[in-house]
């Protein structure tokens, strides 16, 4: 009688942990609109999101850098980072002005480049990129250049962007340039920022947008920001709004994602604090709320990671506003650090410790919807 009961006992916290957990992970109904209007698809988000925080998880699988030790597993100062379809990791020194090359499992492999101004040197590398066609493409600022490197570090060509001068820069997979241009108006504290699409020449193909002038001492101005999708795609986004825009290859907006949001107020210490580090030569009038979001990230499976300026109760993170591949709002989620690539299930980031020692992280993510 006792076993039985036992038995039973088992078996009803069994089922009530199953049904706990399904209505844990149970999402609500979407709250949202899908129309078409004047040939885009626009989709209209709630303020909640589908699935609550559990929906997501991370677990640290990998750290890359060594406070003391190896020289290869050391950095001076992480700027950008790129994987490849093989799980290799690009790692570029800002200081040292190269790359080291990890493979999967962390093991180091080699070095790209030195500091210099000849083929396959930098003077500034300003961000990575694994292209379509399976090339290692380096984008240096100082010198205006872009590097072609196979994937084990041979020089494959050079080709110089002086006359673009880029911000930013991708390319997809037609070879064509998605650059970011900004030219400072330091008479009128402005800068003038360009988004536009190159053809493999550098012959321009379309501008995309030519926002306001920004102030260039106010950091609390609206901005735009953008990414390349997978599939050629631009996500693209001015923060003044909470809308974000999908463009096709050729820059034509096909879809729209708006979402209802509370807006983050400036609090007057962050003023203040702001005018300490900018000295502007006018008198600048700050708004009273932030933009719309900060940042945003893609992952391979056509989720869009919001970072809004919403702080996390501790105050060392921000919470992520979660996208699906429909334009849906899914999860909200905090974060204690910066996602900078999200491939194959797996997050990678640049963190650093309590002395100011920087390494590069890998989570593997699950999700469960």
């Amino acid at each position: 009688m006792k076993s039985r009961t036992s038995v039973l006992s088992v078996a009803l916290f069994l089922s009530l942990f199953i049904i706990f957990v399904s209505c844990v992970n149970q999402k609500s109904e979407w709250k949202g609109t899908i129309v078409e209007v004047d040939g885009v698809t626009v989709v209209r988000n709630p303020k909640e999101p589908m699935y609550g925080e559990n929906v997501f998880s991370l677990e640290e699988e990998q750290s890359i850098g060594e406070a003391e030790g190896r020289e290869e597993y050391m950095f001076s100062e992480i700027g950008t980072i790129a994987i490849d379809d093989e799980e290799r990791i690009y790692i570029s020194d800002w200081k040292e002005t190269h790359i080291k090359v990890f493979d999967k499992d962390g093991m180091y492999l080699i070095t790209i480049g030195r500091k210099g101004q000849g083929p396959g040197e930098f003077e500034r590398i300003s961000g990575m990129q694994i292209t379509h066609q399976k090339e290692l493409l380096v984008f240096d600022m100082n010198m205006r250049r872009l590097s072609f490197f196979t994937v084990d570090g041979k020089l494959i060509e050079t080709l110089s962007i002086s006359e673009l001068r880029p911000f930013k820069l991708n390319m997809n997979s037609k070879r064509n340039f998605i650059i970011t241009s900004v030219t400072l108006d330091l008479m009128n504290n402005q800068s003038i920022t360009e988004f536009k699409i190159y053809d493999a020449n550098l012959s321009l193909l379309k501008t995309i947008a030519t926002p306001s002038p920004r102030n260039i001492f106010n950091p609390f101005d609206s901005f735009f920001i953008w990414e390349l999708a997978k599939d050629d795609n631009i996500v693209y986004g001015y923060n003044e709004t909470y809308e974000l825009q999908i463009l096709d290859s050729g820059g034509k907006i096909i879809e729209k994602i708006v979402k209802e949001y509370d807006p983050v107020k400036i609090t007057k210490e962050e003023k203040q604090e702001a005018e300490k580090k900018y000295s502007s030569p006018n008198k600048i009038e700050y708004p009273q709320f932030r933009p719309a979001y900060q940042y945003f990230i893609l992952d391979d499976d056509d989720r869009i990671y919001v970072q809004t300026f919403e702080k996390t109760e501790d105050g060392n993170g921000y919470f992520y506003d979660i996208f699906d591949s429909k334009g849906r709002y899914v999860a909200k989620i905090p974060l204690r650090f910066t996602p900078r690539i999200l491939k194959k299930d797996k997050l990678y980031t640049i963190e650093e410790d309590e002395e100011g020692f920087q390494m590069v992280k890998r989570y593997k993510v699950t999700w469960r919807y």
